[in-house]
Formats: C-alpha cells, structure tokens, sequence
C-alpha cells in the first residue's frame, strides 16, 4: 500500500468529534453580533497583494515575512488574506456603502500566515471579525468591548480572560513619540538584539512585543506613547476609561500594548488568557480611523476586533465540567422489518421537533447489533421499531444512559417525550 497523502504542515482538519464546540462557539458570536445589530458580509479569500500593503504597512512582519502571495495566469500579484479588515473596508470603497449610514459589519473565515506553527497559531487559521464605521464617539469603542465581554462571558469563559487597554493617539502624536524612542532606543542599541535593531529603522513601537528578556528590560525605562498624546486623544481615552468603569468592566492600561498592524489610531484593546501559552490573546481591536481614506474611501472612523477561533475553541475544550456539546444524536431508532416506516415516522419526528438530532439505522441488522451501535453513537435513548411497535402503533424507548429502562410510547405520544428530552440536553450543553 502506497503512503497516504497527508495534510499541509499549518493547516489543520476539524474532526466530527472537535466541531461542535466550533459550532458552540460560533453559534454564540454570531448571536452576539446580531444583538448589537452588526451584519455578515462575505469577503474573498484572495485579494490583490497591494491591498495589504497599503493597509497593513509593507515593513510588518505579515507583509515581508507572513503572506502567502502568488502570480496568477494573468501576472497579477494576489494574497491569501491574512486578516480581515482590510478587505471589508475594500468592500466597503468599492461598493459604496460605508457613507450610508454607519455600517456595522460582520464576517467569519480563514485567514493564511506563513508562521511556525505552534498550539493556537497555525498557517491556516479562523477568526470572527467585526466593523464599525462612520462614528469617532468613545461610546462606541466602549460598545464594542463590551460586546466582546459579553460573547466571552455567554461562553462560559470570563474568569479565564482579562482585557487590556491602550490608545495609540494620532498619526501626529506617534510620531512625535518615534523621536523620541528611537532616541532612547540608540542610547541602548547594544542591549537590543538583531530583530529590534531592524524594527529600529522601520517600527520602532513594536519592539515593546519583543519576548526577549534584555529587550523587554530596555523597554521597562522607553518614554511612553500615552505621555506623547495629544489633547484630543487623552480626553478620547480618558472617556473609554470612564464608561468602562461605569460598566464595571474590569481593565488594565498597558502602556506596552501596540497592535502589529500599522492602521491602528487611539483606542486599542485584547483580551488575553495565561491558559494557552505564550498564545496568549484571544481577542484584539482597536479603532483604524485612518484606513479608508488611506485605500480610496472618503475619511471614515471605524473601529473594528478580530477573534480567533482556535484559541477560543482550546479554551473551551479546557474547561472541565463545563458540559461541551459533543454533537451526539439525542436519539437512535433501530429498525425492524419495515425501514420504511421506520423513515417516515423519522421524518414525521424532525418535522415537529425541528431541533433533534435523530440518527437511523440504516441497512439490515440484528436489533443486538443495532442496540450497540446505537450504544456507541452517543444517543441518550434508543427507539425501538420493530414489527410488534408497528402493529400497535407504539414505539419502545430503552434509556442508554443511566437509569430508565425501556418503556413503550404509543406513537401519538412520542414527540412530547423526545420534547422532554430536548430539553434536559440544552441544559447539558
């Protein structure tokens, strides 16, 4: 036998047994979205290369290390998209509708870098994303991390993230900010190591990301960006801080944090986990109020957030007792010697109980046979209809999990007792 073709180093299969906690999780995100009324939009997972590289900032790590960029048959340079915003605000510019209004948008999808694949970073990943245009108030930066606080708390993991803040200023203050730290940072050149000498001359704010002990020390004394704000960007801030503090929506200002994307302006913010490594933050944003403008749009606030789907899915799995949807049919029904009766009381089933999980037995088997199956499929009961149930219109119920036995239902009776079950699940899950 020949060897099997595996998959693609960074580029990972979600099993049958790991999807229905994606679907958990996707399923309360989008729940979420919808209540603070945001929109899906579908955005192409290929995009032209020029794209990124006027939004992201061609001296980032993505753009000269990450992209997965290829010619196509025409010569044209594409990317697989390694982030979202960018293409939702290309969408946005082409189409028309970001000055319609004040858009709140949605998507969900793969994103592609060509990083070391580790746990909670791959080279294929996904992420949920969010946007909101048209409004410069705080209120909304509040909102939307309140948001993000919400889908986290729903899913059960509130005590396992805690949410840093910062703001970035503007474009003007950053730059005076730069002079000064690259100032700071030549004074210290021999204490950086080669990675931040290069961001020296190109990103010098994002050497505060270093993991590098010596670094990080330097970086202890570097002048701060939120002592460079201006005055409008300090009073932005400072009314974030006060609204989150009438939530009562714990934080902490973290001078240090910088986003690697370079559209990023005044508010920023992640939610983080000690529980996955050093793949720590689950969830990031910030305000990008610049980027339209930047790619051909009109100048436009907005504000957006990227969640990322493997990190939040390990959360989830990590959690003990805390009673994951595994995705099991609720019920089996074995088949005597009409399986098509067998199918048309199964269709009669999903028809009033639209949220069942029904598993029939298909071909022919012995009942013994199909009762271990329908042992190992993870059903909590097993319907019984063999030629005695037909001829009575009844259907026997036999319990697979714990205590009940088997009982006989007349057929009339039987979705009330698959309803009852529906309902002692959902608390489960």
């Amino acid at each position: 036998m020949g060897k099997g073709i595996q998959s693609v180093r960074g580029f990972s299969d979600v099993l049958p047994a790991e999807s229905p906690l994606w679907q958990r999780a996707e399923t309360v995100i989008r729940d979420t979205l919808e209540s603070y009324a945001y929109r899906e939009i579908r955005l192409p997972v290929v995009e032209r290369t020029e794209l990124f590289k006027r939004s992201i900032g061609e001296v980032t790590d993505i753009v000269e290390k990450e992209m997965y960029t290829f010619e196509d048959r025409n010569g044209d340079s594409l990317t697989l998209r390694p982030e979202g915003t960018a293409g939702c605000v290309r969408a946005g510019v082409e189409h028309g509708f970001l000055n319609r209004g004040e858009p709140r948008l949605w998507y969900m999808g793969p994103m592609f870098r060509h990083e070391r694949p580790q746990r909670g970073r791959l080279r294929q990943f996904h992420q949920v994303g969010a946007e909101a245009f048209g409004v410069a108030a705080p209120e909304l930066d509040v909102e939307m991390i309140a948001m993000t606080a919400r889908m986290l708390g729903r899913l059960g993991l509130a005590d396992d993230v805690r949410l840093e803040i910062n703001s970035l200023g503007t474009p003007e203050a950053r730059a005076v900010h730069r002079e000064r730290l690259v100032a700071y940072l030549r004074e210290h050149i021999d204490s950086l190591d080669d990675d931040s000498r290069r961001r020296l001359e190109t990103n010098p704010l994002r050497i505060f990301d270093s993991k590098d002990a010596g670094v990080q020390a330097v970086m202890e004394g570097a002048p701060r960006l939120l002592d460079a704000l201006d005055e409008e960007s300090a009073a932005h801030f400072a009314t974030v801080r006060n609204l989150l503090d009438r939530l009562g929506i714990e934080y902490t200002v973290n001078p240090a944090l910088v986003r690697g994307l370079d559209y990023y302006t005044r508010t920023v913010f992640e939610w983080i986990t000690d529980r996955l490594g050093a793949q720590g933050t689950v969830c990031a944003g910030g305000r990008f109020d610049g980027l339209v403008g930047q790619l051909g749009g009109r100048p436009t606030p907005a504000i957006g957030f990227a969640l990322g789907l493997e990190r939040l899915v390990a959360l989830l799995a990590e959690r003990a007792g805390s009673g994951e949807f595994d995705g099991a049919p609720h019920a089996y029904m074995v088949v005597g010697a009409d399986p098509g009766e067998a199918l048309r009381l199964a269709e009669a089933l999903r028809d009033r109980l639209p949220g069942l999980r029904l598993e029939v037995h298909p071909g022919s088997a012995g009942f013994k046979g199909q009762l271990k199956r329908a042992d190992r499929s993870g059903a909590a009961v097993a319907l019984i209809l063999g030629e005695e149930e037909v001829a009575a219109g009844r259907v026997a119920v036999k319990s697979l999990r714990g205590e009940g036995g088997q009982r006989a239902v007349a057929r009339d009776d039987l979705p009330e007792v698959l309803a009852a079950l529906l309902v002692e699940t959902r608390r489960a899950d």
